[in-house]
Order: C-alpha cells, then sequence, then structure tokens
C-alpha cells in the first residue's frame, strides 16, 4: 500500500497567528475577547492564549462584521446572537466569491497582455 500524505490541521493557533492571519494587532484580539462572549480561548498554563480553528472562524465572523461591513461592536454583538450559524454561511460564500473573482481578473488581465502581445 502506498503512503499517502495526510494534510496536518492544527488544533491550536496563537494570538500571534490569528492577528497576522488577520493583518490586525494582537490587542484588538484580546479587546474583542471582552466584548463578544462568543470568543473565548482556551490558555495554556503559562496563561497564553489558545484559539482552535472554530474560535477562528467566530472571529472571522466577527472581523466580517466589524471591519468590512462596518458594524459597531454593540450591532456585530446583536447580529451574531441572532444570526450566528447563517451568517458564517453567509460569509464563507462571499468569500468563495471573491477567490472567483480574483481568479477571474487575473485571467482577464492574462488574456488582455496575450492580445496585447499578438496585436
Amino acid at each position: 500500500m502506498p503512503y499517502k500524505d495526510r494534510e496536518i490541521e492544527k488544533q491550536y493557533f496563537t494570538i500571534g497567528e490569528v492577528a497576522a492571519q488577520f493583518n490586525v494587532a494582537p490587542s484588538l484580539i484580546r479587546f474583542w475577547e471582552t466584548e463578544f462572549e462568543e470568543l473565548r480561548p482556551r490558555k495554556s498554563k503559562k496563561g497564553n492564549r489558545l484559539y482552535t480553528p472554530q474560535d477562528v472562524d467566530i472571529f472571522r465572523t466577527i472581523y466580517h462584521l466589524v471591519k468590512e461591513r462596518g458594524y459597531t461592536i454593540p450591532g456585530a454583538r446583536d447580529m451574531l446572537k441572532q444570526k450566528g450559524p447563517q451568517l458564517k454561511e453567509k460569509i464563507d460564500v462571499i468569500q468563495s466569491l471573491e477567490k472567483v473573482r480574483g481568479f477571474l481578473v487575473n485571467m482577464k488581465k492574462e488574456i488582455e497582455a496575450i492580445n496585447k502581445a499578438q496585436g
């Protein structure tokens, strides 16, 4: 039987990794932990925050509401309580469409560059 590589998923992320993923300061993440009860990472024995992939998804939802959609913190908090799971699905769809759009825009640029070179 051939050896099959498995993709290893991280179980926990540090606050620095989460901050780098969203290009925000770690202090913003700590602040949002005080504002949103849904965002509660585990802490190691040393007191370091450990974020699960689910915590990162919650943070992504909060980030989308506050930074991308312009909600206030109380407004984002209310939206999370009212439409939590539905909201995550919508954000996932939006992100997928943005990736497709980026791919298509790059494709268009490449086609235009080929057409310029040929004609």
